[in-house]
């Protein structure tokens, strides 16, 4: 007899909508579902504290569902009901997520629409205006068949190994722990046709170095070009892993970041985060959280240097 049911979740393919995603994880693990969950290979080190199984998702169709087939004779060999039941909940919209679960013989849920509806077991309702991390949780509720308000903090797991190296890495570079400025100025590709940047970072940043701050950048590796190019002066950390980059996130004093996935990772873990907003509407995709201060003018005018620059002082006085 085993413990707990397991359940096949597909996630999504960004980190700030899995980091969104973790509150509806923690419920339906708390239902007595053990999560095997099905997502990039960056997954693996978001969610390492969290504890949870993370098979990373091939880029073919056939590897696609060769994995979802060997991982359903699996669970069906430890689950004697597995195959009986609604065992995969998809958090993607997309038609190639309900395609891929039904051609490898699962029987998923999630939502409605995409004309994919007819490919999963049951279509669950995605109700319009909801926070993204609302919409996430809803979908949960509704494949447990519960009620539940969603928590005013995601409460993201940083494990104490992770922490000593994040320890480690400041100190190397001389760093003051909970004293440092991180910044976040980067945002992978735009939203409906707006840029999400904050065009004022790099004088922000040439502002704080003038100011004595210490000022700490942690680039992907697509973006450690433009680090050493537009940032010079910060105190650069390249090849983080994500579990570690938690853990420096949630150690700097302050956090300021732009409308991408480390903001979330910031307000998941609870840092001090300021929250630069421009165009987009933050009602759907504002960073989650009670640490969060959303700094934003309007969809038409950015904040100014000024602003953030007195908000800093005020975090760090």
């Amino acid at each position: 007899m085993i413990e707990a049911r397991p359940l096949i979740v597909r996630l999504r393919n960004f980190v700030g909508d899995t980091v969104l995603s973790i509150p509806a994880l923690r419920l339906l693990q708390s239902q007595g579902y053990r999560l095997e969950l099905v997502g990039k290979g960056w997954a693996r080190g978001l969610l390492e504290a969290e504890g949870w199984s993370v098979h990373v998702r091939p880029g073919g169709l056939r590897e696609r569902i060769t994995q979802l087939r060997e991982l359903r004779r699996r669970l069906d060999a430890e689950d004697p009901s597995f195959d009986g039941r609604s065992n995969t909940l998809l958090f993607p919209y997309a038609f190639s997520a309900a395609l891929d679960a039904r051609l490898a013989g699962l029987r998923a849920e999630g939502h409605a629409g995409d004309g994919r509806t007819w490919l999963l077991k049951r279509g669950l309702p995605r109700r319009e205006g909801r926070h993204t991390l609302v919409e996430y949780w809803e979908l949960a509720c509704d494949f447990l068949g519960v009620q539940a308000e969603p928590p005013k903090d995601i409460a993201m797991k940083v494990s104490e190994a992770q922490r000593e190296q994040a320890r480690a890495l400041l100190a190397g570079h001389g760093v003051e722990p909970g004293r440092c400025v991180l910044i976040c100025p980067f945002a992978n590709g735009r939203v409906e046709f707006l840029d999400r940047s904050w065009p004022a970072f790099p004088d922000f940043v040439r502002r704080l170095h003038a100011a004595g701050r210490q000022v700490v950048i942690v680039p992907g590796p697509a973006e450690e070009q433009g680090a050493k190019d537009l940032y010079p002066d910060a105190i650069r950390l390249d090849g983080v892993a994500l579990g570690v980059y938690n853990a420096l996130l949630q150690g700097a004093g302050v956090v300021v970041a732009n409308d991408t996935g480390p903001a979330h990772m910031a307000a998941g873990v609870g840092a001090r985060l300021l929250s630069i907003w421009g165009p987009v509407d933050p009602a759907r995709w504002a960073p989650w959280g009670s640490t969060v201060t959303l700094m934003r003018r309007g969809p038409t005018e950015w904040v100014s240097v000024d602003e953030v620059m007195s908000a800093v002082d005020q975090a760090l006085p």
